[in-house]
């Protein structure tokens, strides 16, 4: 038989404890409004500004409608967003280099071939590493293709129609393995939310930190120290989620030892990068009750927002803007461009940058402003 006496009792106690911490209570109002306003907006379908150059060879009548036809899609749906170039070469090396997502090639002889119906055909080069955006180009070009002549729907190949010449530069990447780069991330986020500055609220919980205030140990040494602590742990974990996850989804092992070596230091600043940010956030908590609740909440605003579940094109502009600032967001495009193109460092000079740049920030932000007092 229950004792409504004692069973009040519970109740009350439970609820003096949300009362003492309210941090608590104000995340759990606010996590699951988070959850919609970021979720909703990372799994947009609508794919806008996909950046795609023109190099036009030909400058005909028909090529001008050709791009005008793609013009007006810039201006109407804006799903893609056109640059201009010259030189062929110069566009395939940009597109390899990830300034663009596809390359439109008119040869010269396009508007003749076309006024003749000798098969006319252009070449679309494709960053084919991200399947959507390259499905997506393929079919907004194919679209302003048949609008040259919409006075036939052609139902089997012919002489007299325009033909687009699809080449992909990369090797096909499957939905499948477009995640791993997102998984191994994903990886490092959990590995630095169970060390560096979880182990620090949890000896506070249990008063262990005070014994740190009986040594000369500075502030300096304390986060240095479980920093590097959860950067093994963490390295560690992620490389053998990369390992199993390159298995289990079929991607080619890497032949080049710059390729691992790339690998390994985007890991490595990821990583340090994330302890640090812990530590900023963390840093002054003393129960791991706030951390499991701030975890859902971090997870949410730096893994979807991060271009490893859909590309940032789709995503709002005030999303957009969180993925520039977004540690994991340049993480997972480092890792794509070594994973699926092939590519070392010298490809992903910018990502390396933002990702130094932040751990050396984040780090010093971690060291001032941590407390070492009980």
């Amino acid at each position: 038989m229950i004792d409504m006496v004692r069973l009040l009792a519970v109740v009350e106690r439970d609820l003096k404890k949300f009362q003492r911490n309210p941090v608590v209570l104000g995340m759990s109002i606010m996590m699951p409004i988070i959850y919609l306003i970021f979720l909703g907006n990372s799994f947009q379908g609508k794919l806008q500004g996909i950046p795609m150059v023109i190099v036009d060879q030909d400058t005909g009548p028909y090529a001008r409608n050709l791009i005008d036809n793609l013009r007006a899609i810039e201006a109407g749906p804006e799903t893609i967003e056109i640059f201009n170039m010259k030189d062929q070469k110069d566009a395939i090396r940009s597109i390899r280099e990830g300034f663009y997502k596809a390359g439109l090639i008119i040869p010269p002889d396009f508007s003749k071939r076309v006024t003749l119906k000798r098969r006319p055909e252009v070449g679309l080069f494709l960053d084919n590493t991200d399947n959507i955006s390259a499905e997506t180009l393929r079919i907004v070009v194919k679209g302003a293709l048949n609008s040259l002549d919409a006075r036939y729907v052609p139902i089997r190949e012919r002489t007299d129609e325009v033909h687009l010449r699809g080449v992909d530069l990369y090797r096909k990447v499957d939905y499948y393995q477009s995640l791993v780069p997102g998984v191994v991330i994903m990886a490092i986020f959990m590995g630095t939310l169970t060390t560096g500055a979880f182990n620090l609220v949890m000896d506070r919980f249990l008063g262990i930190d005070e014994c740190y205030l009986l040594t000369p140990i500075s502030k300096s040494d304390i986060v240095t120290g479980l920093i590097i602590s959860g950067l093994f742990i963490t390295t560690v974990i992620a490389v053998l989620v990369l390992a199993v996850s390159m298995v289990i989804t079929g991607i080619p092992v890497i032949a080049g030892i710059k390729q691992y070596v790339s690998i390994i230091i985007v890991i490595i600043l990821t990583t340090l990068g994330l302890l640090s940010l812990m530590f900023v956030i963390l840093g002054r908590f003393n129960h791991p009750r706030v951390v499991g609740i701030l975890s859902g909440f971090l997870n949410v605003i730096l893994f979807f927002p991060s271009g490893a579940v859909y590309p940032i094109e789709s995503f709002p502009q005030w999303l957009k803007a969180l993925a520039r600032v977004n540690p994991e967001a340049y993480a997972v495009d480092a890792l794509k461009t070594i994973l699926f193109k092939g590519a070392g460092l010298s490809s992903i000079v910018s990502d390396i940058a933002f990702l130094s740049a932040f751990t050396l920030l984040m780090m010093t932000i971690s060291i001032v402003t941590f407390k070492r007092t009980v």
